[in-house]
């Protein structure tokens, strides 16, 4: 079988599209070395990621094939009036597995496509137009046509499906949920390596983490309000956020209003995965009280290190967590901070909750995922 994919997302280091694609692509090529693999990528000024990552997997039967048209140039031919067919790209593929962001026609290839969520019709207010992309508009358009084209879909999580049959009235059976997992970088590490990240960043105390791209659906306002109310009877604890800034308010101002504790929050941005498995490991605990996602895969990393969580009592991070964390109502500073305390306070709770968050995370493996994926092309 000869297999496109789409792994222009990959040049978005620390997103989890780009987690996810290249997880997949690295297991896929190892389980399945008679298969030919046609990875796609297109970029102006981003290629140098894209011809690396196909270098890096080592194997004879992958073949790059990389663009240099923007993505925007994309969008408008493949989301927007769904011409070119990618195999003018590619050549001759048995199956298409496209990415995140585009939705190109093919010619013969049978199409698959993953969708990982529907913020943009749950909570469309929570995204903005960046780079001359409308976000919301260009996704409604791509789901369109997977909705109508797509020969097989995957979902990354039993609320991902729900949502797609509920919103965009997809049929049961065209779609499988196919789980992703936590890298194998995150373990629990030892306190020496801890020690060292946490001098390496100026993080002295006690701490609590959260992980995700700062933008408004990931709740970070809330989540230092929660952090505020229990700051006075907790004064050895502080808080450290990680993660690129997406849009919204930028941490001075967040930090502003909330200015007594100030010196007690840290914004580290982007962290290499290495850093940030001991900064898991260290943590009292992993907070994670985002208003939606279509999987949560922060939830699983902190669980692979041991690290006790708190998240939202909806969607799919329920799902994910399965009993093995505190969950909270994301819309309610109160239960939030209520939440970090449970733990916080209660040691054999927390000592509970790792036991249980790691033999959840084992649940969950990019070599299930990758094999799952490649049966779906066979069905197809």
């Amino acid at each position: 079988m000869k297999i496109g994919i789409d792994i222009s997302q990959i040049v978005y280091e620390g997103t989890g599209v780009a987690t996810y694609t290249r997880s997949l692509v690295e297991n896929m090529v190892k389980q399945a070395p008679k298969d030919e693999f046609v990875l796609f990528g297109s970029s102006f000024r981003n290629r140098r990621p894209i011809k690396e990552f196909v270098k890096s997997l080592r194997v004879k039967n992958v073949e790059g094939c990389v663009s240099f048209l923007p993505p925007k140039f994309l969008e408008f031919l493949w989301n927007g009036v769904h011409l070119l067919p990618v195999e003018f790209f590619t050549g001759p593929v048995d199956v298409f597995h496209s990415s995140d962001w585009l939705e190109p026609p093919t010619q013969k290839a049978k199409r698959i496509t993953t969708v990982h969520d529907l913020a943009v019709f749950k909570y469309p207010e929570t995204f903005q137009a960046r780079g001359g992309h409308n976000i919301v508009e260009n996704q409604k358009r791509r789901l369109h046509f997977v909705k109508h084209y797509s020969d097989l879909i995957i979902a990354v999580s039993e609320t991902t499906k729900k949502d797609m049959i509920e919103i965009l009235k997809i049929p049961e059976k065209k779609i499988k949920v196919i789980y992703e997992a936590a890298d194998p970088v995150y373990y629990p590490r030892e306190k020496t390596e801890v020690d060292k990240v946490r001098e390496k960043f100026g993080i002295e105390s006690e701490y609590l983490l959260c992980v995700g791209t700062r933008e408004p659906r990931k709740n970070l306002e809330r989540l230092l309000a929660a952090f505020v109310e229990i700051a006075d009877a907790n004064k050895e604890l502080s808080l450290v956020v990680v993660g690129k800034y997406g849009w919204g308010e930028d941490s001075a101002k967040l930090k502003n209003k909330n200015s007594k504790f100030e010196n007690r929050v840290k914004f580290l941005g982007f962290v290499e995965k290495e850093d940030l498995a001991c900064l898991y490991s260290g943590a009292a605990a992993f907070v994670f009280p985002s208003l939606y996602e279509g999987f949560g895969l922060p939830i699983l990393e902190a669980m692979s290190c041991r690290c006790p969580v708190v998240t939202s009592a909806v969607g799919a991070m329920k799902e994910i967590a399965n009993g093995a964390a505190v969950l909270v109502d994301p819309e309610s500073v109160s239960s939030i901070a209520g939440g970090i305390s449970k733990i916080y306070r209660n040691q054999p709770l927390a000592a509970e909750l790792k036991e249980k968050g790691f033999s959840r995370a084992k649940e969950f493996s990019w070599e299930k995922a990758a094999l799952q994926t490649l049966e779906a092309y066979r069905q197809i």
